[in-house]
């Protein structure tokens, strides 16, 4: 595990990218639609200030290639309830799809839970998608998170159902 910056953003895209199409094969997309995310100019620049201008965490293999990419920040996203006290909010979680399963996404979040507690805060918040089957917020519980708001994002294509989970540290 390392701290990133903004050479890390191609291999970022590459996993979203990655997660996209996997997504798309099974037929699951709600959550970041049909096409990669290098083809939306919005999704690629806002990666790429997610690597310049917040703590961005790579999970890499024994070779050194990123596994994972954890974003956290002290802001939260403007659709957000405040928490009310500091916290570290995850903006951002991808993992390579070929590694599901060996525990890249819990070691991301081990490692969140430290970098909160190393800032001497109390709270970690993180939001997904929560439509089709909720499967990613069971994934978020089953890490230790609390589901708390609901929200939607307007979309063209309609609202995009979300939630926020958090977690004490």
């Amino acid at each position: 595990m390392r701290t990133g910056g903004p050479a890390d953003a191609p291999a970022t895209l590459a996993l979203l990218d990655a997660a996209v199409a996997w997504l798309v094969s099974l037929g699951r997309t709600g959550q970041w639609g049909e096409r990669p995310w290098t083809s939306n100019p919005k999704a690629v620049e806002r990666t790429e200030s997610y690597a310049r201008d917040h703590l961005l965490r790579v999970a890499e293999d024994g070779d050194g290639h990123p596994v994972g990419i954890c974003v956290l920040a002290e802001e939260k996203p403007e659709y957000a309830p405040a928490a009310g006290e500091p916290e570290l909010y995850v903006r951002l979680l991808v993992t390579d799809r070929a590694r599901k399963g060996t525990g890249v996404g819990a070691a991301l979040i081990a490692d969140a839970i430290q970098q909160t507690r190393g800032r001497g805060f109390g709270l970690l918040r993180v939001d997904c998608y929560a439509g089709d089957d909720r499967r990613l917020v069971g994934q978020y519980e089953r890490l230790g998170f609390t589901a708390t708001d609901a929200f939607e994002v307007e979309q063209p294509g309609g609202p995009w159902p979300g939630r926020i989970l958090e977690i004490r540290v």
